[in-house]
């Protein structure tokens, strides 16, 4: 009972201002110009800063697990392989890269770093879990959003969509503020204390920016409309990839803090900044709220399935 208070804290608070921005479009405190203008800020600014802030702060050296982030690496990157191949079955083109990315995408340095630090009281290794997974969750969500946008005529040469891919890639907001964060980590330079706190302090608007604004431009008609693979997604999500993958780190020897840290990689719900992308990169992002605003109520509920079955095992 107490694991599953714990995820309801965790999770329904951000299903709340999900709530909240949606009832403050439907009485007009705010528009959708106002909306956007917020989705723009969250991906150029807030999450970059966020990103910066937590990556730049973790000494990678200390931290270092090669094992651990080898199997973090790779089962990230299979994950994004299986849902690629599986987005084919999508009809709409334009969907495949919101589907591929929602379901995948872990929000692993925000609700995944309070669940590991509520378990043991820090959170372990959840930073060098967030090191060898987000950079590429982030890479992969800009080339297949790029890849499957609306805006690229799908009979256009692969050339061209592979240029545009690429270039979107480098001009990322995130994956700079993701270089950024590895670089100040590489080179240890020392952060201030007024620095710091600019800085963590503009991260830390973009989880609820970025859900109020979430909750405002969602549709709900659009969303009915996205049911099938919002459901698929948010199942592959919770469910699949621990399935696939949690057998295979018990196998490895994986235990405690690094089996809960690779638990939240795989199992914790879809990140709202799949939802800030989607749209600053010209999907409609219908499909992408679904699936976030469903994985994170369910998650309260399977986070603590998969908790219960680890320690039944006695690997946790």
């Amino acid at each position: 009972m107490e694991n599953l208070i714990f995820s309801l804290n965790a999770t329904l608070p951000l299903f709340m201002l999900m709530i909240v921005g949606y009832v403050l479009r439907r009485i007009n405190i705010i528009d959708e110009t106002f909306a956007t203008k917020i989705n723009g800020f969250v991906f150029k600014i807030a999450i970059p800063a966020l990103l910066w802030g937590d990556l730049g702060t973790v000494d990678i050296k200390e931290a270092w697990n090669l094992k651990f982030v080898l199997f973090c690496f790779f089962a990230t990157f299979l994950s994004i392989a299986i849902v690629y191949f599986l987005s084919y079955i999508i009809k709409r083109r334009e969907l495949r890269g919101e589907f591929i990315q929602a379901s995948y995408r872990s929000s692993a340095s925000m609700l995944g770093l309070a669940f590991i630090q509520n378990i043991y009281g820090t959170t372990g290794l959840g930073p060098l879990m967030i090191v060898a997974s987000v950079p590429l969750y982030n890479v992969c969500a800009v080339a297949v959003l790029s890849f499957f946008s609306p805006s690229i005529d799908r009979d256009s040469a692969s050339g061209n969509r592979m240029k545009n891919t690429l270039i979107g890639i480098v001009k990322n907001p995130i994956i700079i503020g993701i270089l950024l964060g590895l670089l100040w980590s590489a080179l240890k330079i020392p952060m201030p204390f007024i620095m710091k706190k600019t800085i963590s302090s503009i991260g830390a608007t973009a989880t609820p920016l970025g859900l109020i604004s979430m909750g405002a431009l969602f549709d709900y008609k659009k969303a009915l409309n996205a049911g099938v693979p919002a459901l698929a997604g948010t199942f592959i999500k919770l469910v699949g990839f621990g399935a696939i993958f949690l057998p295979v780190a018990i196998y490895l020897g994986f235990t405690n803090q690094e089996l809960i840290a690779i638990l939240v990689m795989l199992c914790s719900a879809t990140t709202v900044s799949c939802f800030v992308m989607a749209k600053n990169m010209g999907h409609e992002g219908s499909l992408t709220s679904t699936i976030v605003m469903l994985s994170t109520f369910l998650s309260a509920f399977t986070l603590t399935g998969w908790l219960f079955i680890l320690r039944s095992l006695a690997v946790v």
